[in-house]
């Protein structure tokens, strides 16, 4: 290829790029509008997308109607609970399948995997019937327990990521009397930390964005998480639907916060594991 057809792809590819990051920021520039904009200018037609005076004060309003911080609070903790059972149970059976040696090892393995093919939607009932006889609906305790026993996809990430480690140093710690569970837990795990990042980031997002547990295990206001929390104040913001888009926005803040946080090893852990 000359240096002619070498920079001329080049700009046909930044072009691709410009356009392609311009139609996946515009949905949230165009909430950001509407969340600034009075009810008028929200509801006209044809729409207006630049408010003439941005309503700042459409965000602390969220705050006076609804539950807003109870919500914010019944999510930190379902997610919080979740993103530290999560990182543990995964990356245990995760060691397990990797690195111990266990009858049927291959065969549970392949199980685990088929379980990623099975929709939520379809265990949702049985769960439900579960949590039930053990008094548990109604509570946050269905929302996060999940996570702690383990995940398919996050122990397959993890016992990838555990496998590509030489032996050496499983042998070494042997020679230094380690027993597995030390040797997963001070030699392996603080080398792992990259996929440990990408799985609280996958859980934290899944959790914190959950629609469809929470809208069947909770019934009581005071127990709602956000996503659904959100969605109950539609009544109360009648003729002020820009409230709603301004408390979406809001919502998102602390998963931008937390992936910012940890992009840094989510990105290593994708480019060492060849996953793009």
């Amino acid at each position: 290829m000359n240096k002619r057809k070498f920079f001329t792809a080049k700009k046909i590819g930044y072009i691709i790029l410009t356009i392609s990051a311009l139609i996946m920021v515009m949905p949230f520039v165009t909430a950001l509008f509407n969340s600034l904009k009075t009810y008028a200018e929200f509801t006209a037609v044809p729409p207006k997308w630049i408010p003439e005076v941005f309503q700042w004060s459409n965000y602390p309003e969220v705050f006076k109607l609804g539950n807003f911080l109870d919500y914010t609070f019944n999510s930190f903790i379902v997610t919080g609970l979740s993103v530290l059972g999560a990182v543990i149970s995964c990356s245990m059976v995760g060691y397990a399948f990797a690195r111990l040696t266990f009858p049927f090892k291959n065969a549970l393995f392949v199980m685990v995997l088929g379980t990623m093919m099975i929709p939520p939607i379809v265990v949702i009932i049985p769960h439900f019937m579960i949590f039930q006889q053990m008094n548990l609906l109604d509570t946050l305790v269905p929302l996060w327990l999940l996570e702690c026993l383990a995940q398919p996809f996050g122990i397959f990430l993890m016992r990838q990521t555990f496998l590509s480690i030489p032996k050496d140093y499983e042998e070494s710690s042997k020679l230094d009397g380690c027993n597995p569970f030390q040797t997963y837990w001070r030699i392996y795990l603080p080398m792992v930390k990259p996929s440990l990042a990408t799985v609280a980031i996958f859980t934290f997002m899944t959790k914190w964005n959950e629609i469809l547990a929470p809208s069947i295990y909770l019934t009581s206001n005071e127990k709602f998480t956000l996503p659904i929390g959100i969605l109950s104040l539609g009544g109360q913001w009648f003729g002020n639907e820009q409230y709603m888009v301004a408390a979406a926005l809001m919502s998102l803040v602390p998963i931008l916060i937390v992936f910012l946080f940890a992009e840094r090893y989510f990105v290593q852990n994708f480019s060492s594991s060849g996953i793009k």
